[in-house]
């Protein structure tokens, strides 16, 4: 996703610098983000399918029993798993979004930052993002998965006055801190959302693994959608002669968000290094704890 993100703000510049003044809008940008949509025809055709997923439709098949009856059972029969990893993922969602889709707004908004500028900073952020969820997810099997989704969040803390502006360091250019700051809060943001991918399907039912993860990922993500346009309201209505003030902003969404996760992955179980193929009551969310 960082990637993608990181490919996009390098598109952004390109289309704003070197393309002519009517194609340097906004849909010249999205009929180019739709053209990464066509690897799906690769994927469908040359990737497998998982062993897990097999062996469960066969299991499935075998009983008569069709897709969604297979996840209304798993859902009806685990309610309380399911809500937590929809608030769970809402949280995570409000995170990430929180911290990314309104900082270059910020930076243009707010700091009057040109594309250029904007663009190098949210390059360094989202390189930051990649070896963050790169690393602490790594380290997650060491560490354990909440543990390492809390010391992320913790660090993350720590990094928000210097990434949203409001640290301002005597005689520094804020042009200098601000990629530093950036670099290192999205370090640990996508380093808390390196450990989701494993977590997520550690806690899930073993059999709606592979529906489950990104069904409750999705609502989380719908729930948490609305947490843009709260910023930017609360940017608007903070602000003095028509200026934003997303410093403050980001800063008050940015902890929340990091609280939020810090509490819910506390209460949540670990679920580190069960196995995968295994009977449907096998994974359980009250009987998967294991020593972080």
């Amino acid at each position: 996703m960082n990637l993608i993100a990181l490919i996009a703000a390098l598109v952004y510049a390109l289309v704003f610098n070197f393309f002519p003044a009517p194609l340097a809008n906004w849909r010249t940008l999205f009929v180019i983000g739709v053209l990464p949509a066509l690897l799906v025809v690769f994927i469908r055709s040359n990737v497998p399918e998982s062993p897990v997923w097999e062996q469960q439709q066969q299991r499935h098949r075998a009983a008569g029993i069709s897709p969604w009856q297979s996840i209304w059972q798993a859902i009806s029969s685990r309610p309380f798993l399911f809500i937590y990893v929809i608030i769970l993922m809402t949280a995570f969602n409000c995170l990430s979004h929180g911290t990314q889709d309104n900082y270059p707004t910020f930076l243009q908004a707010q700091l009057k930052i040109g594309v250029t500028g904007t663009t190098i900073i949210t390059a360094i952020a989202n390189v930051g993002a990649i070896i963050g969820g790169t690393l602490f997810g790594y380290y997650s099997q060491r560490w354990g998965r909440r543990r390492a989704i809390i010391v992320a969040c913790c660090l993350g803390i720590i990094m928000i006055p210097l990434w949203s502006g409001w640290l301002k360091l005597p005689n520094i250019s804020l042009l200098y801190t601000l990629p530093i700051g950036a670099f290192l809060l999205q370090f640990m943001v996508q380093g808390a959302w390196g450990v989701v991918p494993v977590h997520l399907n550690e806690l899930s039912p073993n059999d709606v693994r592979g529906t489950f993860p990104g069904f409750a990922y999705q609502l989380g993500n719908l729930f948490a959608a609305q947490i843009i346009f709260a910023q930017a309201l609360l940017a608007a209505n903070m602000g003095q002669n028509k200026i934003p003030n997303y410093t403050a902003a980001l800063g008050i969404f940015s902890l929340g968000a990091f609280v939020a996760v810090m509490i819910l992955t506390a209460l949540g179980r670990e679920a580190r290094g069960i196995e995968f193929i295994k009977t449907d009551n096998d994974v359980e969310f009250s009987t998967s704890e294991q020593p972080a």
